[in-house]
């Protein structure tokens, strides 16, 4: 398996499971699964609601010899309630203690959006913390005392736009050393993509495959389809691939990690073989130069009347 190695030498490899949306009772045999087909990277948070679940298949795999915790790359997400400095460690021992581990290889800020403590989902603005009300220095700040305690292995952020990403940069100390943000043909992030690797943040691409799994109530009735997108399909027939495969490869052979969610075997087994598709340029730039741009998850759930964000806060201008 590939790896994106982090400064200090660590590794994470560059294709793992992705765990949102994976229901409970679900969730378990998919992990099992994953482990058992050669994943060593497990992508979590909490809002997924399903990280005790995850845990107990963790904990089988260690029982069984399956794989050694050090054998494995874990990643969780801080929730919006837990933002404050004094509840950011809290946040932490919730996922540890569901997941029934000691450490974690990964920690991110999930969004750069607060809500008020115990809050799931905000529905009206006073549910919400803004940024004069709890800065972003005061979250990454406690999100370095982790790090420091020996609690996270590496730090950093998801849906985090440059300028966010400069503000965190700016406080000092231990800098963000991931970005999680969607990623896939249909939306290259370039310029994202261009700053993070110039400041030695690694990226990590979720909804690689476009998402179509998703709740009902964030999706828009005429979203595209890239496996039915004739540059995608045409690389698929070169290769002998399915446009999975072409798909998650985009991001791979941009030194970018991917996290494709499912919970069905085959397509598990199949997800991983694409960690080796090598694409030549040619192919590669044609996926590049793919003209449609669209973004499945568009954040607009964190913003409106009801919120004190707006979209310009979670993504670069357009």
């Amino acid at each position: 398996m590939k790896t994106l190695i982090f400064e200090n030498g660590d590794e994470i490899p560059v294709l793992g499971l992705g765990t949102w949306k994976s229901k409970p009772g679900e969730v378990y045999q998919a992990v099992l699964w994953a482990i058992e087909s050669g994943y060593r990277h497990i992508d979590c948070a909490a809002i997924y609601n399903n990280e005790k679940e995850v845990g107990e298949a963790l904990t089988k795999a260690f029982a069984d010899g399956l794989v050694k915790r050090e054998e494995l790359f874990i990643t969780s997400k801080l929730w919006n309630d837990c933002h404050r400095k004094e509840d950011v460690k809290k946040g932490l021992l919730k996922s540890l203690s569901d997941l029934n581990l000691e450490y974690l290889d990964l920690y991110l800020i999930h969004w750069p959006v607060s809500f008020k403590k115990g809050v799931g989902f905000a529905e009206n603005r006073e549910q919400y913390f803004t940024y004069s009300d709890v800065p972003l220095s005061q979250t990454w700040q406690g999100m370095q005392s982790l790090k420091a305690e020996g609690l996270v292995k590496h730090i950093g952020m998801s849906n985090f736009n440059i300028a966010k990403l400069k503000e965190v940069l700016a406080i000092g100390g231990a800098a963000p050393e991931m970005n999680q943000v969607e990623m896939h043909p249909y939306l290259r992030q370039d310029k994202l993509v261009e700053f993070c690797k110039a400041n030695d943040i690694l990226m990590t691409a979720y909804s690689p495959l476009g998402s179509g799994d998703r709740s009902k109530s964030i999706k828009k009735t005429d979203e595209p389809n890239m496996f039915e997108d004739d540059v995608v399909l045409s690389i698929a027939s070169k290769y002998r691939v399915n446009a999975a495969a072409v798909l998650l490869a985009f991001s791979i052979n941009r030194g970018i990690a991917v996290i494709p969610k499912s919970v069905n075997q085959d397509r598990i087994r199949q997800n991983l073989l694409a960690s080796e598709l090598v694409l030549e340029k040619g192919d590669l730039d044609q996926l590049l130069q793919i003209q449609s741009q669209y973004r499945f998850i568009d954040g607009t759930f964190f913003t409106g009347s009801k919120s004190p964000y707006s979209l310009s806060d979670l993504w670069e201008p357009e």
